[in-house]
Parts: structure tokens; sequence; C-alpha cells
């Protein structure tokens, strides 16, 4: 199919709201967009997992602040070279760059001010009434039957063959754990949880995550090797992106909780069990077949109902995080189906 447009990608900050932006991607590649994908370096690999994408720019940018220097340098530097650019960010400092580059078409939902620096714009749905971000992000190629979308992620066998030798790995020989949530420790299903969980498999855990949870992944590698040792490894902190991807996408299993490396698992289709707490399964859910969710809001056995549910919060306002407390380990190793 020839190619019809060059678009520029500009990509949002955190890896689960970039391995949902897939289905989109996806879209415009069908009708002949030529895709280049801008984004900051911790997504970025991300984005060299999906096969429809022609090259991936990472921005020199950091948080906070308009940096009108640095996006004016790169500006100069890809102006001329796009005819649409699809600003997938809600921020007025993610729409600059393509107003500064003279990128003629720019697509994005209304906010921050950003009426006059977007070309074709759509109202932002109210917080309360925003569908799914799948379908959220689709609704940017202006085609219809959004629901249908799946994120896929595709790794090359020789990228992932290398990552799996450099980690010292084996191919379904393990299982993965991902701890952690950026968000706050209401999405967190318990350190002693995740241990007494590694000690009941028969094949050894990896433990993923950023260098900000080495420490919380440290605790549950403790405990569990305690129990029984060589049960976890942790590698929290240890790995590049690229590598846990690959790790992910070779593991026998990934537990997690609502995060984007439970995304990420669902995109390469691995079987998975995502532990919801303060959040919900209805707006962000791993998309998945291979994917079971233990969310105990809608589960009519568990008493007192949590009315409190989904509270969004980072810490539990009543102080007893019983959506996660109460989800045991016994449970999770049930929907995992393994041993």
């Amino acid at each position: 199919m020839p190619t019809t447009s060059r678009s520029l990608i500009v990509a949002p900050q955190w890896i689960g709201d970039a391995v949902m932006t897939e289905p989109l991607l996806r879209r415009l590649h069908a009708r002949g967009e030529q895709l280049t994908v801008g984004a900051l370096p911790w997504v970025a690999p991300v984005y060299r997992a999906m096969p429809q994408v022609h090259e991936v720019i990472e921005f020199p940018f950091a948080h906070g602040g308009l940096q009108l220097k640095a996006r004016r340098a790169l500006a100069k530097r890809i102006a001329g070279q796009f005819d649409s650019a699809y600003i997938l960010p809600n921020s007025l400092k993610s729409a600059l760059l393509p107003l500064l580059a003279g990128i003629p078409k720019r697509i994005g939902y209304l906010g921050e001010a950003r009426i006059g620096l977007l070309t074709h714009r759509l109202k932002n749905p109210a917080k309360g009434q925003r569908p799914p971000m799948v379908a959220f992000y689709s609704a940017l190629s202006g085609e219809t039957d959004l629901d249908a979308d799946r994120p896929q992620l595709q790794m090359p066998a020789d990228v992932v063959a290398q990552a799996l030798t450099e980690l010292g790995l084996q191919r379904g020989a393990y299982h993965v754990f991902a701890p952690g949530a950026e968000y706050g420790p209401a999405k967190r299903w318990p350190a002693r949880h995740f241990s007494e969980l590694a000690q009941k498999l028969a094949l050894p855990v990896l433990l993923l995550g950023s260098g900000k949870e080495a420490a919380l992944c440290e605790e549950i590698a403790v405990a569990a090797n305690a129990g029984r040792p060589g049960a976890c490894v942790n590698l929290a902190g240890k790995t590049s992106l690229i590598q846990a991807l690959c790790a992910i996408a070779a593991a026998r299993s990934v537990v997690s909780n609502d995060s984007g490396l439970m995304h990420v698992a669902a995109a390469f289709g691995v079987p998975q069990v995502a532990i919801f707490g303060s959040s919900s399964p209805l707006h962000t859910p791993p998309l998945s077949a291979e994917a079971s969710v233990l969310w105990l809001k809608n589960d009519p056995a568990y008493q007192p109902p949590l009315d409190c549910a989904p509270c969004f919060e980072r810490e539990c306002p009543l102080g007893h995080t019983r959506c996660l407390n109460d989800i045991n380990p016994a449970r999770v190793l049930q929907a995992l189906q393994v041993g």
C-alpha cells in the first residue's frame, strides 16, 4: 500500500498509556500513514515493539516546564518532514512541538488552552464519561468501531533471544511478578502476599520494576527465599526496559497490579493475573483473552461489600485497604492455573 502521508505521533509519558495507543497506530498504518513516534526515553522502547512504527525519536525533554529552547531546536530539525501530527497527551506543552515544526495538520483533544495549537480538535469527555483508554486514543483516527481494538506488541525473536541470554533466562522457565504501581500503595497488592505466592510456585519468579521499586521487590524476595530458597530473583532497577519487555514476552505467566507492565503482558498475550484495588478494570483492563482480573468490588461472595471502591486514591482513605489485603495468594494461584 503506498504511503499517503507522513505522521508524527506525540506519545504519552506512561508505559501503560503507550501500550494502549497501539490500536490507534495500527489503524493509521493500515490506511497508509508512515508513522514516526516521538516519545520520552523511558517510553520509547514500547514503540519499538510495534511493527507499524517506521521510526522512534527520543524526546530530549524532562518532567516539568515548557523547555522551549529544546522544543524549538527539535522543531527546527524535523520541520518539513511531516504532514500530520497526532498529539496524544492533553497537555499544552505536548502540542507545542508540532506547531513550532510547522506541521499543517495537528490532531488532538481539547485541553489546557490548546485551541490555537490544534487544527483538528476532539472534545475531551468529562472524567466520569471518558471511554476506556484504548477507545479514547483510537478516536483520534476519526474512525468508528473502536471497542474492537486490543493492543498488540511484537518483539523481534532475535531481540528476545539476546535479552534472555543477557539475563540468563530460558523461555517459559519462570514467572514474572510486577509488584509496583507508580500511582501509590492503594494499587499495590501486599508484599507479603507476593512472597507467599512465590513460595507456592514450582518455577522461579522474576521481580520486575523500576529502581524506585527495588526496595519493595527486595522485601518480597527476602521473605520468599527464606521459605523456599531460589524462589525469587529481584531484577527491579537492574534491567533496561527492552530487557524487561522481552522477559515478560517469554514468561510462563505474569502477576501484577494495575500498572504499565500489566498492559505490556496483555499486549504480548502472556497468561496473567491482574489484581485491582483502588482503581477499576472497567476503565483500564488488561485487554487479553489470557488475562484473569481479580477485583473484590465485583465479587458478590465478598462481604461486607466494598462500597468504597473504586476510590482512585493513592492511599486508602479508610486505612484498611481491604480491596487488596483480602485477596489471598491461594486465590491468585487458582486464577493462574499453574504449578
